[in-house]
This record gives structure tokens, C-alpha cells and sequence, in this order.
């Protein structure tokens, strides 16, 4: 059997030395242990006879154990060993036994009761790591502590919570252990992990004596915990009220704050038993008007708990009566909102002012009426100066509004007697009749029908309480009895919506039921963005639109953007609801007014494949599948553009052509607007990149920019689907329109993965369609790794490689990358080459042409200078124009060159475009 975490066995089930242990007999054990019984035996808990043993407090058998090879500090189930036994048995005899054969005093179990801070002695919370000492100390073991400290025990050892022995005792009240610590040298204010001291322990149990002892040994008296709290905050927390006294009378800070303001008198003015504590707070002198970070004084606090006493006493020492919070409310609105009537009359009786708004401008009678307090409500209206039962708050609601919320009936009939406006209108336009069906309060309902409400009347969004109702009561009941009484269902709110929309947007099928009973033609009828059915099929709504789909006859109206109900079922994976339409004979190939995208497209957009299922097993078009959109894309493109595996796979299974181009000539393997595959290259999706290409996907397929999936993977930095690709075998082909290849891309977006992968390839190491080199590429954009690389791996075939707008080491000395010149200099970089200027790399430092042109006159007249050859001669005035700015170096962003080919920053940019990601799917690139 089990008893909370302790594991009980029968004892009759236990071997016979087990047995003995419990009988107290050494004779017996003696013969069990000459029959060769097995001393270590340990049962379903690792609990051993040594265990037993020590349990009950049997020295003698103990002692025979361990000399028959008993393993003295074995450990349960708990992490208990036999000397934790014997030091909870009180057996002093057996701890002296166990510590001669050198048991380990400072041994730590996994349970300890966890009673600080609950403020409970009974132990029924663990904690891990107490030693014999932390049990010895919590039982109050004056002799076992003492001799486990003789014996090594470490007098400052702490479980996992740091506790320490000196705080158990504390706690428990055992001044003797506590003295005896001490003067071993524990730690008076030592703290555990919630920065609790001994003397906090000693305060929230209310053991005064240990209280007293440690004050005399001089701890500090107002040491806080984690949450800010002194030992003062907890006395009073717990109501132990001689603790107090003692902590007063040592200089403790009657007014300390913990970390949220409250003082130890708003803890008095709230516990449960602290009522003695707060009196002799307030006699003691503390201050009764001190507000925490909430603006709570004592006096909310005593509102807030209806401590009705309390707070006669907290205004008798000055407290203030109608002081406010940080939200505007008196300790009056407080004790209206929790119903407490005795304190609301202690308060009255004292001067509060009934008439003080709070939040949102509610008076106290509000805050009554709003949940529910009859009685409540009842002294607040006759303590007001001059009876006005409809008095508003700042949006306009009465005390009727209010209580037709709680559904308080008795507060409603109050109020109504008394002569409240049934037809008051609150700031939004509504009448109490709006808030008591919003609320499904029938018996408030029906009484402020009776009293003559007007069902029809309209709030500011054009809703009338019938259309709250729909939304909010799947029942039917309200409903039902607003329609006894005569209202139009067919009215529309502001966007064009009638009750039945609003049902059928929550599922709510009785009340469709009813309200379709009632008017269906009327309420089917168009006006708004979308249907009924279109609202309950984008919900999942699948028994409203049931209900629905008995009332129309054209299964494919669509809403203001062009989709059919069944295309928002697919959308968002209401495969019920997608069952229901296709079963009714729904259209499948039916395409939207925007991107003319199908059911299936919708489906494969989010990756639902049990409603993609559904629609492939319906068609009777096994083509379907392939079905495109505006843009000529396929559901299996948009099932690769966002990564959805499963449905890649179903929609290859069921025949989707992989290598289906879109208007741009790209096909799945891309990624926006391209192939699958160049999608799932771009978009990181590696698995759905295996799935194309484990069926067929052709790698060399380019799309209308001459662009492969190698050279998106690349450009995104997709370094496990670049390795794919490139094992699917060479390209003929690797550059694109302009001449870019993989490499090119790669190294502009400084991916350094990519380009180690594609220069482990022969092929991807020649380029020879665009002169401006993947070294141009990295250096233009400071990609230091990418270029150590390409010059580590190409050498000197690379570094001195130009186009007419000059080298890499002209584009390193433009920008000012100190570290990429000294790179390229020390691998061969030429400092004598010229660009389409004349000038050297040296020259292209200059910002401007004119100033490198001054450079080359001033380095031509240096003495000792070398004789400048017509790199700098003074060129013709017009050749050196402003208009002309010098260092118009080929970047990618400079699509000139003598052949007339762009660079690849187009398509880059554009994978940047959105949100800063490669990946958008929603840029041009795509």
C-alpha cells in the first residue's frame, strides 16, 4: 500500500531477517545470519535490514549486521541511509554504533519537509539533501546533535534549498539544538535560497523563545528575504502576535517595505489571524496611512479580506478614510466589489464619501450592483446625499447595466423598484437589455422584457440584444425567449452582419436552428463580406454548417475576395467541415478573385494533407493535382514554399509533376514563383528538397533569369541543400543570364558554408561568363571569411583577376577593408594594376577622381620618386569632370560591362527585401 510518497509492505512478506529486525530479537538474527541470510537484501524501496534496524532503534542487531557485512551508509529509495533512521528513532545507542563503524554524518537523503515557508509544521512538501544533522536539529535532538558534531558533522551543511540545521531548529522551536549550534559555530544569519534567515523560520512559526535567544545573540533583526520581507512582515504575515511584541522591542522596523511597499501593517490588516498583531502595530506607532506600489493602504487591505474590526482600528490611529489606489479606488469600492456589507457600514459610519468615483469613474454603488451584492448596494443607495438611481460612470452605464451583467436577479428587481431606466443608454449606445443577453442572464433577461425593454433597439455598432445573444449562447435559451417577443433578426450591424452571422461565427447550432426557423430567407439573404456558411466553414464550425448548408442552394457563393466556403475550410484545415462541403456536392476547381488560387492551393498552403486527400479522392480529374494559380503555380510549389514535408510527399504520390514551371519559367525546386525545388533551395526546406529530388526533380532547370536551384541555395545560405544538389551530379550550365554562377551569389552574401561546398567541385572553380570575379563578390561586400577562402583555394588565379573597373585589391582600397588588402597583398595582389582610370590601388583610396588626380601629380614630384609613367599624366579637364566620380569600380549594384551583362545584386536585393530575409518568398526574386 501507499500512504503520499512512503511505500508500506506487509511485514509477513518481508524475509526472515527483516522480520527479526523488527521483532528485536539478536538471537534470532544471529541464527539467520549463521544460515547465511542476505545481509544487504534490500526490498522494492532499497530499504535494507540495516534500515529495519535502525528504524527501531535496535543497537545490538545493528551492530551484528554491519559486523556480518551490512553496508553501513547504503542509501534508499529516498536517498536515506541507516543512520537517518536512527537519528529520526531518537536511538541515541544506535547512531553511537553506526558512527563507530564510520557512517557518514554529513550523508544527504532527497525528502526534507519543506515547512518554512508555508508556515505549516506538518511535513507533507520535500526538498532534497538534508543529513543526519538537518534530522537530528528538526526533531530536536539535543544529544544525537551533539554527537554527530562530535563526530564530524558539518555544522553548516545545507540541503538543496540551502537550508541549514540551525534553520530546521529554528523553525521548530528547539532553543537547546539552537545553543548547541551555535557554539559550534553555525551561522546566526545565515539564509537559504529565499534569502530566509534562521530568525525568519523562528518568526512564522511563532517559537518566541528561539526569537528571543537569537536577538540576544545579536542577528540582524530586520534581514530581508527575497521578496523584501523582514522577520517582522512574516509575524505578522502568520499573526503570531508575541513574536511581534519581541522583534518591537529590539528595534525592528515598524515601517520597513518589502520590494511591492507593503509594510508589516498591511500584512496585520490582511492575514487570516493577525488582528492582535495589527493592534499592537498601530499602539507601537506605525503608520496606518503608508501606501504599497498599488496605492493600497492597510485600510484596502482590510476592505479587500472584510476585516471590519481592523479597520476601526486603522481609522481610529489615523488612517485616511478615502484615500485611493493606483486605480482611483477607495477601500469603499473595494469592499463593494468583494460583497463585504459590515465593512462598507464601519466605513460609512466613519465619514467615507459614497459619492468618490473610482476606476472608469464607478462609484461604490456600481462596483456593488456590477457583481451582485444586494445588500450591499442596498446601504450604499441610502448613504447617498441625494438618491439618483441612474447615475452614470464615465461610459455612461447606470447601476441597471451593471447588475443586468452579474446576473443578479434580486439586484435588478431592486433596482427596477426603485425607478431605474430600463432604457438608458450607456457611451456604446446599449441598454441594460444589450448587457444582460451578452451575458445569457435569462432571468434578467426576461425580466427587463417583462419591465418593457425595447428588443429591437440598436448600440453604435448597429446590434441590437439579439445579436449578442447569438454569439454568446450555444444553448438557445435566451434567444428563444427574445424571439417571444417580437424581435427582427434580419436587422444588420454596421458591417452588414445579422444575427445569424453571428451564431454561425461562434457554432452555435440551437441557436441557429432557431433564428433560421424564425426568418431563414430574410437572414441568408447577401449584404455583408461574407456568409453564415462562410463564417462557421473558416471556424471549423462543422454542425452549424450543416445547419446552414439545409438552407442554401448554391454550395459555391462566394465572399467579397472570391473564395467558396470549402476553400477557407481547406485554408485552414477544417477537414470535417471540408468532408461536409464535398459530400453536399461543393465545387473543387473553383478559383478566388485574387490570386485565382483553388481549394487545393489553399490546403497545400498550410500543409493540410487530410483535407488535400479529401479533395483528390472527391475530383474526378486525376489532374487536378497540378491545378494552377494566376502566377501558374501548382499546390505542390506552395507546399515546398513553406516547408509542409507530409503533403509534398502526398501530392508527389498522387501524381504533382515536380519539374511544373510557373509565369516565370521556374519550377518547384525554387522557391517563389520557380520550381518546387528552386522554392525549397531558397526557403532552407531540406526534406521537401529530398522528396523532389528522390522524384525526379531536374537541378538544371533555370528559370526566366537563367537562374538554377544551385545558385538560390547558394545565394540563402542553404549549405545542406547545396550539398544535395551538387550530388545530384554537374550542371552543363552553371551561369545565369548575366554570367553569375553558385559562387558568385555565394560569396556577395558572405555565406562561407556555401562556398567551401562549391569549391570542393572542379567545375564551380572556373567562372568565365562575367569578368567581375566571386573575389569582386566578397571583397565589395567586406566578406573577409569568404574571401580568405576563395584566395586560400584559387591562389594567384584569382587575386590579380580584373575587369575594366580594376581589381579586387582597387575595390579593397576604395572601402577601406584593412584587413582584405593586407590579405590580398600578402597572397600576390598586384599594386601596380591599373583600372579603366589609370589608376593604381593606391590611387583608388582618393574619394573623389579629382583628388586621386592631385594624389598622382604630388606622388610624380616627390624627390626620389619613381618617374610616373601616363598612368599620371594630367588627363584632359573634360575626362576628369565631376560628373564623372572617380573609383566607378563593377560592383554588383553597377550592372555595366563591356559585354553588356548586369550583376547578380538584382537578385539578391530582391531575396533581401523582405523583412531582411533571404527567404521572403514575397519579393521580385521569387
Amino acid at each position: 500500500m501507499k500512504l503520499g510518497t512512503l511505500v508500506l509492505l506487509q511485514l509477513e512478506d518481508e524475509p526472515p531477517l527483516v522480520q527479526a529486525c523488527y521483532h528485536g530479537d539478536p538471537d534470532e538474527v544471529r541464527a539467520l545470519l549463521y544460515k547465511k541470510e542476505d545481509v544487504n537484501y534490500q526490498d522494492s524501496e532499497k530499504r535494507s535490514p540495516l534500515h529495519s534496524a535502525c528504524f527501531c532503534g535496535e543497537s545490538e542487531i545493528a551492530d551484528l549486521l554491519i559486523q556480518s557485512g551490512a553496508r553501513v551508509n547504503t542509501k534508499d529509495n529516498k536517498w536515506l541511509t541507516p543512520l537517518h533512521r536512527a537519528c529520526c528513532s531518537k536511538s541515541e545507542e544506535t547512531v553511537q554504533v553506526l558512527l563507530r563503524h564510520q557512517a557518514d554524518v554529513n550523508a544527504r537523503d532527497k525528502n526534507l519537509a519543506d515547512a518554512i515557508t508555508r508556515g505549516s509544521c506538518q511535513q507533507c512538501c520535500t526538498l532534497a539533501g538534508r543529513t543526519s544533522l538537518h534530522h537530528a536539529a528538526f526533531n530536536g535532538h539535543k544529544e544525537m546533535t551533539k554527537l554527530l558534531l562530535e563526530k564530524g558533522a558539518t555544522i553548516n551543511a545545507f540541503d538543496k534549498k540551502d537550508r541549514r540545521a540551525i534553520h530546521w531548529a529554528a523553525y521548530m522551536g528547539h532553543v537547546e539544538v539552537v545553543k548547541i549550534l551555535v557554539e559550534h559555530g553555525a551561522e546566526l544569519n545565515c539564509r537559504d535560497k529565499q534569502m530566509y534567515t534562521p530568525l525568519h523560520a523562528a518568526a512564522a512559526s511563532g517559537q518566541v523563545s528561539v526569537v528571543k535567544l537569537l536577538l540576544e545573540l545579536g542577528v540582524e533583526y530586520d534581514a530581508v528575504n527575497i521578496h523584501g520581507n523582514t522577520a517582522l512582515h512574516i509575524a505578522c504575515l502568520n499573526g503570531q502576535d508575541v513574536v511581534v511584541t519581541e522583534l518591537l522591542s529590539y528595534g525592528a522596523s515598524i515601517n520597513a517595505c518589502n520590494h511591492r511597499g507593503l509594510t508589516p501593517l498591511h500584512y496585520a490588516a490582511s492575514s487570516t489571524h493577525g488582528g492582535i498583531c495589527l493592534e499592537i502595530l498601530v499602539t507601537e506607532g506605525a503608520n496606518a496611512r503608508n501606501q504599497c506600489m498599488d496605492g493600497r493602504t492597510p485600510l484596502h487591505m482590510t476592505a479587500l479580506h472584510g476585516r471590519f474590526t481592523r479597520a476601526q482600528t486603522l481609522i481610529e490611529h489615523g488612517a485616511e478614510i478615502d484615500a485611493c489606489d493606483k486605480n482611483g479606488n477607495t477601500s469603499l469600492h473595494i469592499a463593494a466589489r468583494y460583497g463585504h456589507e459590515l465593512l462598507i457600514n464601519t466605513l460609512l459610519e466613519q465619514g467615507a464619501d459614497p459619492m468618490r468615483r473610482g476606476t472608469s469613474g464607478m462609484l461604490p454603488v456600481h462596483v456593488a450592483a456590477l457583481n451582485g451584492h444586494t445588500d450591499c448596494m442596498k446601504r450604499l443607495l441610502s448613504a447617498m446625499p441625494q438618491l439618483n438611481i441612474d447615475i452614470t460612470d464615465d461610459c455612461g452605464r447606470t447601476c441597471l447595466h451593471g447588475a443586468a451583467c452579474s446576473g443578479k436577479v434580486d439586484c435588478v428587481e431592486l433596482l427596477l423598484k426603485t425607478g431605474a431606466n430600463i432604457s438608458q443608454l450607456d457611451v456604446e449606445g446599449r441598454t441594460p437589455l444589450h448587457y444582460a443577453a451578452a451575458h445569457i442572464n435569462f432571468q434578467c433577461v426576461s425580466i427587463l422584457l417583462d419591465t418593457g425593454s425595447n428588443v429591437n433597439i440598436t448600440d453604435r455598432r448597429g446590434c441590437t440584444p439579439l445579436h449578442y445573444a447569438a454569439a454568446s449562447d450555444p444553448d438557445a435559451k435566451v434567444i428563444e425567449l427574445l424571439l417571444k417577443h417580437d424581435p427582427r433578426p434580419g436587422i444588420r450591424d454596421n458591417e452588414g452582419y445579422n444575427t445569424v452571422h453571428y451564431a454561425a461565427l461562434k457554432g452555435h447550432k440551437l441557436s441557429l436552428e432557431m433564428l433560421l426557423d424564425a426568418a431563414a430567407t430574410d437572414l441568408l439573404r447577401s449584404g455583408a463580406r461574407y456568409s453564415p456558411a462562410h463564417l462557421a466553414a473558416y471556424n471549423g464550425h462543422s454542425d452549424a454548417l450543416n445547419v446552414l448548408l439545409g438552407c442554401i442552394m448554391n454550395l459555391d457563393i462566394r465572399d467579397y475576395h472570391g473564395r467558396t466556403m470549402l476553400d477557407l475550410a481547406c485554408y485552414k484545415g477544417h477537414h470535417e467541415c471540408v468532408e461536409t462541403l464535398l459530400l453536399q456536392g461543393a465545387t473543387i476547381l473553383v478559383q478566388d478573385g485574387q490570386t485565382r488560387r483553388t481549394p487545393l492551393h489553399a490546403a497545400a498552403l498550410n500543409g493540410h494533407t487530410e483535407c488535400l486527400r479529401l479533395l483528390l479522392e472527391t475530383a474526378d480529374d486525376n489532374n487536378i493535382v497540378d491545378c494552377t494559380d494566376s502566377f501558374d503555380r501548382t499546390p505542390l510549389m506552395h507546399a515546398v514554399s513553406n516547408g509542409h514535408v507530409d503533403t509534398v510527399l502526398y501530392l508527389i504520390a498522387n501524381g504533382a509533376i515536380v519539374n511544373n514551371r510557373d509565369i516565370q519559367g521556374r519550377t518547384a525546386l525554387h522557391r517563389g514563383g520557380r520550381t518546387a525545388l528552386h522554392r525549397g533551395a531558397a526557403n532552407g526546406h531540406e526534406e521537401c528538397v529530398d522528396a523532389m529530388l528522390h522524384n525526379g526533380a531536374d537541378i538544371s532547370i533555370q528559370d526566366s533569369l537563367g537562374r538554377t536551384s544551385l545558385h538560390l541555395a547558394a545565394a540563402c545560405g542553404q549549405v545542406a541543400i547545396l550539398g544535395a544538389l551538387l550530388l545530384t551530379g554537374p550542371l552543363p550550365s552553371i551561369e545565369d543570364r548575366r554570367g553569375y554562377c553558385p559562387l558568385h551569389l555565394a560569396c556577395y552574401n558572405g555565406h562561407d558554408g556555401c562556398v567551401e561546398v562549391l569549391l570542393e567541385y572542379e567545375q564551380h572553380k572556373v567562372f568565365s561568363g562575367n569578368l567581375f570575379s566571386p573575389l569582386h563578390c566578397a571583397v565589395i561586400n567586406g566578406n573577409d571569411s569568404c574571401t580568405e577562402i576563395l584566395i586560400e583555394t584559387l591562389g594567384d588565379s584569382i587575386v590579380n583577376c580584373t575587369d575594366t573597373k580594376g581589381s579586387p585589391l582597387h575595390l579593397a582600397c576604395k572601402y577601406g577593408l584593412v584587413s582584405i588588402v593586407q590579405d590580398l597583398i600578402s597572397k600576390g595582389g598586384n599594386v601596380l594594376a591599373v583600372d579603366e582610370n589609370g589608376h593604381s590601388p593606391a590611387l583608388a583610396c582618393a574619394p573623389t577622381n579629382r583628388v586621386a588626380e592631385c594624389l598622382a601629380i604630388v606622388l610624380a614630384h616627390m624627390p626620389f620618386s619613381q618617374p610616373p609613367n601616363n598612368t599620371f599624366q594630367r588627363r584632359n579637364r573634360s575626362e576628369s569632370s565631376p560628373s564623372a566620380p572617380f573609383g566607378a569600380t563593377r560592383t554588383l549594384d553597377n550592372p555595366g560591362s563591356p559585354a553588356g551583362i548586369g550583376s547578380p545584386a538584382g537578385s539578391v536585393q530582391d531575396v533581401k527585401e523582405h523583412s531582411g530575409s533571404y527567404q521572403s518568398s514575397d519579393s521580385e526574386f521569387y
